[in-house]
């Protein structure tokens, strides 16, 4: 199955049924597959073809799912770029790819004219708002009658997207997934999160990152649910009013959304709106970072619904895991998805016993096809048929997974492995302690020694001397970071993974 099929099967037999909604414009199914082939049809008039790489610059909205699909329909190649990024960062993505023309909006326009004049491949820049000197305006809601084309044909096991990572720890690396990818991801959390067409989904993270795209677009869009987009997640009253008023029934948000959600003041928000609107508000998933149990435990009390936490990577399309909803495990991210299979290894490949830590391998059809134009990096990666993920991590009796930490986060202090998300989460259960990050720095006499950079709850105080005390009496002593700094916030990425790279 091709992701252009989900279009197009929609279109077929749910014509009139709402597909997106965005502020106060309502795009049914019909509407969304007559819009998507009239952009792919623009894009092949511009000479778009089979196998080009067309990269999309587009905050949330509408269009971004139009010209996504609108690409994959062309059987090019869709390359979504973060909109924070600055221009180097930009330039690097589009040089690296091979994009020939990108989709974009007004704001963008002026970086990506002074990028063109140092991409040679890109050629044009396509807006999607309004008239710019120099871009091509796209029909995406005019009257133009396009004529219908022939599209090429398109295997499953084809390139749809190429997704760079985040670069934490380099150059950011170009992930070729699939249409069977990511088909075959989004089927496998249909299954097992148990999630049907009636579902309401609220997509206010933003669609070029990879969870996002899976789990807040592709899923809805297999299902035939609507979409009600936002956005941001800027100003964060509106995401909860949101939720209200379109009924939302899967919410799904990363950990520093949950960590506010978690704080006393948003059940007193709710209350203005009777707890009886939240009723069809039946699933919360976490996902894009690790999420501490301080957190998950703070909101099942609040809220009593289920906080089901996930694991994936870009890689693998991205979903991994995720806890059963009448069945999760506290510290846990759940069992693998349907049809993928996981185990642990030692430094030599070895499978390794229950609860035993070792480095995560994946196997399934949600694996990329390898890192583009990266056969080196490709082949360390995926081994016969198996990717290993660089995450440290245990599976139980039962199957469930235990991410202990990335393998390159891993610190070494006098032969002991020491995995800082392990420290970190202890210093989640001080009251005082609004977020914290573990790093690996150089000693002369240990090889390495933990380092913690601390933010502290706003109005709270603990001195250095305090919360080594408190870390004395909860974990061996040489896990307890030798340096402890006070700091006013920690780096991130967009999706609210920290980076520790730059703390290093």
């Amino acid at each position: 199955m091709l992701l252009t099929d989900i279009i197009q099967n929609n279109a077929n037999k749910f014509y009139k049924k709402k597909a997106i909604v965005f502020d106060k414009r309502i795009i049914n199914y019909g509407q969304l597959s007559e819009y998507v082939d009239k952009i792919a049809s623009g894009l092949m008039d511009s000479k778009v073809k089979k196998g080009s790489k067309v990269a999309l610059l587009l905050k949330n909205s509408p269009e971004f799912i139009i010209s996504y699909f609108a690409i994959l329909k062309c059987a090019s190649i869709v390359v979504p770029l973060n909109y924070m990024f600055k221009e180097e960062e930009l330039k690097y993505i589009l040089e690296d790819s091979g994009c020939c023309c990108i989709i974009t909006s007004s704001e963008f326009v002026s970086i990506l004219k002074r990028i063109r004049l140092r991409v040679d491949k890109l050629k044009y820049i396509f807006v999607v708002d309004k008239k710019v000197e120099n871009t091509i305006e796209f029909p995406f809601f005019s009257d133009n009658n396009l004529k219908s084309k022939d599209y090429s044909c398109v295997h499953e096991n084809e390139i749809a997207s190429i997704l760079y990572t985040s670069g934490t720890t380099g150059r950011p690396k170009g992930v070729m997934l699939t249409h069977k990818n990511l088909v075959t991801n989004a089927k496998s959390c249909v299954k097992a999160i148990k999630i049907n067409k009636r579902d309401k989904f609220l997509c206010f993270l933003p669609m070029f990152h990879s969870f996002t795209w899976t789990v807040c677009v592709l899923i809805p869009l297999y299902l035939s649910s609507t979409i009600f987009i936002l956005k941001s997640v800027s100003p964060f009253s509106k995401v909860i009013k949101s939720v209200i008023k379109n009924r939302i029934t899967i919410f799904v948000a990363i950990p520093a959304v949950y960590k506010v959600l978690s704080k006393a003041l948003v059940p007193r928000i709710l209350k203005w709106k009777a707890l009886k609107f939240l009723n069809p508000l039946r699933i919360c998933i976490s996902g894009a970072a690790s999420l501490s149990q301080a957190v998950i435990e703070k909101f099942k009390s609040k809220f009593n619904m289920p906080l089901l936490e996930g694991y994936g990577l870009t890689e693998a399309s991205p979903v991994v895991s995720i806890n059963p909803i009448n069945n999760t495990k506290c510290g846990s991210v759940g069992l693998p998805l349907p049809g993928i299979e996981v185990k642990v290894v030692d430094e030599k490949g070895y499978s390794l016993p229950f609860n035993t830590p070792g480095e995560l391998l994946v196997k399934g059809k949600n694996v990329m096809k390898g890192y583009y134009n990266l056969p080196e990096e490709t082949k360390e990666v995926l081994q016969n048929g198996w990717l290993y993920t660089k995450d440290i991590a245990k599976i139980d009796e039962e199957g469930y997974i235990y991410i202990i930490d990335r393998k390159t986060d891993m610190i070494i202090v006098r032969g002991q492995n020491v995995y800082p998300r392990e420290i970190e989460e202890v210093f989640y259960y001080n009251k005082n302690i609004e977020e914290v990050a573990v790093v690996g720095v150089k000693d002369d006499f240990r090889g390495e020694i933990p380092k913690a950079y601390v933010v502290l709850k706003k109005g709270r105080t603990i001195s250095e001397k305090k919360l080594f005390a408190f870390l004395k009496e909860k974990m061996a002593s040489y896990k307890i970071p030798k340096k402890i700094e006070f700091v006013e916030s920690l780096p991130k990425s967009s999706t609210g993974k920290i980076l520790k790279k730059r703390l290093k």
